[in-house]
Parts: C-alpha cells; sequence; structure tokens
C-alpha cells in the first residue's frame, strides 16, 4: 500500500513539474519544423526549425531551454545551450518575441530565427 501511495505522489509531483515548464501556446515552426513536431522524424530538409517548450530544433543544432522564462512585454526570455554537431556552445539568454506571423527567436549576437508560425 505504501508504494502504491508514494508511486502515486511522485507521479503526481512529476506531472505538474512537466506541466509547469511549458509556457508556449503550442510548437511553432515552419513547414518542416511543424512535420518534425507532429512525427519526430526528419523530412531529410538541409533546413527547419522548430521551436517548443523543450528548445529550438533545426536541422543542425539543438538548443536546449534550462530554468523558468521570465515574461517580457512581447514574448519571453529563458536560457538556451546549444549543441551543434556533438559540441556544446556556453549557456545565453535567447529572446523569444511574439507578433502576428509567430515567435522570432534572437541571440545575443544578433543571430535571428523566425518569424515561426504556430504549427497546425
Amino acid at each position: 500500500m505504501k508504494t502504491i501511495l508514494i508511486t502515486a505522489i511522485m507521479s503526481a509531483l512529476l506531472g505538474s513539474t512537466a506541466n509547469s515548464a511549458a509556457f508556449l501556446d503550442g510548437a511553432y515552426g515552419e513547414k518542416e519544423g511543424c512535420t518534425y513536431s507532429k512525427t519526430s522524424e526528419s523530412s531529410g530538409a538541409d533546413e527547419f526549425f522548430l521551436l517548443n517548450d523543450e528548445g529550438i530544433t533545426t536541422a543542425t543544432a539543438f538548443c536546449a531551454f534550462s530554468g523558468k522564462p521570465a515574461k517580457t512585454a512581447t514574448g519571453f526570455k529563458i536560457t538556451a545551450q546549444c549543441e551543434s554537431e556533438g559540441e556544446k556552445g556556453s549557456k545565453e539568454t535567447v529572446n523569444l518575441t511574439k507578433s502576428a506571423q509567430g515567435y522570432t527567436i534572437t541571440f545575443k549576437d544578433g543571430t535571428s530565427w523566425g518569424p515561426l508560425a504556430k504549427c497546425k
């Protein structure tokens, strides 16, 4: 009985932690990124972009989000650490700016991706 109760409590805690991490209202990307979001399989495209609560996925890199996102007047700021071809970059704060066209991702060096429309 104790084991069942502990398992139920742990499941509830883990479930609420995952839900509290959600800050976007869905996945955002272009056609290939949204396909990847739905199927978890790459179409083989040389370029694609996908933004979700876990991070930013491209054809050649993944930028994992960590920490709690800070709400801004136009979107969010969140810490990300990108990895490309097995090499990790340093953690940095990225800006996710929402407009009528979707989210634009801006890095501290001025590089930006988007806008990425909400996946259907």
